[in-house]
Order: C-alpha cells, then structure tokens, then sequence
C-alpha cells in the first residue's frame, strides 16, 4: 500500500496534469542539477541500467515518454538508437535541447501527453520513462497508453522512485526526501513547491509489487522488476 505523509496533499486527478506541468516548467532550469545533487551522482546510473533492461539494438526506434531534459535520448544516442522523445513541459524540453546543442548532439522532440501520446499504434521498437508514471493524473489510462505505441513483442522499462519497505530505512529516507531535498530545493530552484511535492508524490505512489500489477492489468507480459539504490528506486519492465 501507499505510505502516507500526514499533512501533506497532492493535487486532485483533474488538477494533477495543469499542476505539474506548471511545476517542472518552474525548475526546468535547475532540474538536473537538483537531479545530480540529490542522488549524489546515481540517477545517471539508474538510467543506464534502464536502457540495459531495456537492450535496444543499434538502429531500433525507442520513444522517450516524459523526456524531461533528455538524460534517456544522450544514453540511447551511445546505443546508436532512433531515439524520440516527448514531454508535456515545453521548458523542460527546451533546457535539454540547449544543453544538448551545446554539445553537438540532438534528438526529435514532440509535444505530448502520456494520457494521450501522439503516435499511432504499434509505432516504437522499445519505449523508456524516467520518473513519470507517479505524476501521471490516470496510472492505468497512461500504462495501456505505452502498450499501445509498442510494436508486438517490443518493451517498455519504466525507472520510478518508491518508498523503501525496510522500517529502519524507510525512516531515514523520509527525513532525507522529505525534508532535506524540499530544503536544498528551495535553496537551488527558488520554488517552494516544488520539492515537497516530490516526496509526496512517492508516498502516494503504488508500490513495485503494485505496479507490477498494474502493468499485467494493462496488458504487458513478463512483467518483471529489481530494486535499487537499498530498494528507493525500481525498474520495471513488460513486453506488449
């Protein structure tokens, strides 16, 4: 089951899509900073070990769900992947795209929602998501969304944080997430907002068994997944 944070809301389902694009539009600027800060480093290996679930072969077309800045797209480009991504935060895209520019890379951008992606059926070879699937408004609605972009046989592998199941743990990972990040963030983004929300946002996510779950409901076989980081991160992966 979800862990609780007492005192601490989350914007309704209906509100949840307007909130959050607001938010990370906020911190676009300092997202991976916050991101490289906060994990000390790690997220860059919790994604390469996404992409190696995942297993994409060279010149496979592979859709970036919630690109954010494009941390997956530099990763897929090693891979010498087709490599496409979309957010529904324009300055997020924006600040990778520059980033990347600046670095002599690039990669194709689309506008989109993962409640209503914009591509047809059975499209991608293979499809990632960073730390989207709990800022989603509708889990199940954005699962079957994945699914259906997915060529047959192809695979999805989502990364997401959740919330450690050993008690020792789980509380020092609340005084951690819960308030230093927020504290640091503050400090950083300047929105107040925005990384206290991020904590609650894992303590009101499904956990990895649940997701688990609710990708075979979506319809994903061989559904399996690992933990990281002592259980605070997983990768999930499913095959359409």
């Amino acid at each position: 089951m979800s862990v609780p944070v007492p005192g601490l809301g989350l914007p309704t389902p209906a509100a949840k899509s307007g909130y959050v694009s607001r938010m990370f539009g906020s911190i676009a600027g300092h997202y991976d900073l916050m991101n490289r800060l906060m994990t000390a480093g790690m997220d860059r290996g919790w994604r390469r070990a996404a992409v190696r679930a995942l297993a994409p072969v060279p010149g496979s077309l592979i859709l970036d769900v919630g690109t954010g800045t494009g941390d997956f797209l530099d990763l897929l480009a090693e891979r010498d992947c087709r490599a496409v991504g979309t957010d529904f935060s324009l300055p997020m895209m924006l600040a990778g795209r520059a980033r990347r520019a600046a670095d002599g890379r690039a990669a194709p951008l689309l506008a989109g929602d993962a409640l209503a992606l914009p591509f047809a059926d059975q499209s991608f070879d293979g499809l990632l998501n960073g730390f989207l699937l709990r800022n989603v408004a509708d889990l199940d609605r954005a699962l079957s969304e994945l699914r259906r972009v997915l060529k047959p046989g192809a695979a999805a592998v989502c990364l997401e944080i959740t919330w450690p199941r050993a008690p020792i743990f789980r509380q020092a990972f609340g005084l951690y997430f819960g308030r230093l990040v927020p504290l640091v963030g503050r400090a950083i983004s300047g929105d107040p907002e925005a990384y206290s929300y991020l904590p609650r946002s894992v303590a009101a996510f499904v956990t990895a068994p649940e997701l688990a779950e609710r990708m075979r409901t979506a319809g994903f076989r061989e559904v399996t997944y690992r933990t990281l980081a002592l259980g605070t991160v997983a990768i999930h992966r499913g095959v359409r």
